[in-house]
């Protein structure tokens, strides 16, 4: 494949091995990845080029860690990454297959800066009866270098502590009133807590993000597979990606990944090695955009 300037690469379905895509695309041109790879032995996506029929876990992650090596050069020194990546059960016995590639990428140089749950209220039922059901999948924040970017703001949720969702003991009744917060540990010593104001205590945009987000699964009735949620996606490109920045899915799939990213105003790159799905998610992004035009009309 010939080597991409930037402006070829942007806003384009890529067809074709990921691993091969990234080596044409140039250097510290990416603001951030949001991606869920093929998770192993779980899909056939019905091509040589797909990563994920591997023999063995290992071999898995060697080849996950063969492209985010190669993604390290492409994403800048300030970048990061999102992988969103569930796992996999064999004779009833649970592979660890998140954890397998957030260790792999740390041996590639990656900073692992946080794993998140994304927990779905509405997964499928199942019919185990030797252990709970599964209603959760990793999601992995790492970072490119020892300074990344990172907007805290564009992701604050809602403080709980004086609604009705509090749990603290007594609620509401300690707001304003001396003595009413602890004299001792991590807010020992701090005036404000101990005058009862709570409010100097908390960012008025909300607090800061939590670790488990709770995201329905999504469905698009074009794709011959599950997408991920476009609410989790908004999630990790606000946070990571300036405005008019650049993001990466090198499994692009359904195109989920580069809808939300138009949507908030960035570009996007994004690689398929599935001819199929690289025309599903094209036509999924002109219907999104002929929509928002007609939005935009007077």
């Amino acid at each position: 494949m010939p080597n991409l300037d930037l402006q070829t690469s942007l806003d384009r379905f890529h067809c074709g091995d990921a691993i091969e895509v990234a080596r044409t695309l140039p250097d510290a041109c990416v603001d951030t990845i949001v991606t869920s790879p093929p998770y192993w032995q779980q899909r056939d996506y019905q091509t040589d080029l797909q990563i994920g029929q591997e023999l063995s876990p290992a071999a898995y992650v060697e080849r996950l860690c063969e492209l985010f090596t190669e993604l390290k050069r492409v994403v800048k020194p300030s970048g990061s990454a999102w992988i969103v990546i569930g796992d996999k059960y064999i004779k009833g016995e649970l592979m660890g297959m998140p954890w397998r590639v957030a260790l792999g990428l740390k041996d590639c140089g990656w900073i692992l800066r946080s794993d998140c749950i994304w927990h779905k209220p509405n997964a499928m039922p199942s019919s185990t009866k030797s252990r709970p059901t599964t209603d959760h999948e990793y999601i992995f924040f790492f970072s490119n270098g020892k300074k990344h970017f990172y907007n805290p703001d564009a992701i604050r949720e809602p403080h709980v502590t004086f609604s009705e969702k509090s749990k603290m003991k007594g609620g509401r009744k300690h707001f304003g009133k001396r003595g009413s917060t602890p004299e001792q540990g991590k807010n020992g010593g701090s005036n404000n807590l101990h005058d009862g104001r709570w409010d100097q205590a908390f960012h008025p945009k909300g607090r800061n993000k939590r670790t488990v987000w709770s995201i329905p699964l999504s469905k698009f009735r074009e794709a011959h597979f599950a997408v991920y949620p476009k609410k989790l996606v908004e999630t990790c490109i606000a946070a990571s990606c300036p405005p008019e920045g650049v993001v990466l899915d090198p499994f692009s799939g359904a195109g989920t990944t580069a809808l939300v990213a138009k949507e908030l105003e960035r570009q996007f790159i994004a690689i398929d090695c599935n001819e199929e799905y690289c025309q599903i998610a094209q036509r999924r992004l002109d219907a999104n955009n002929q929509a928002s035009a007609k939005q935009r009309l007077p």
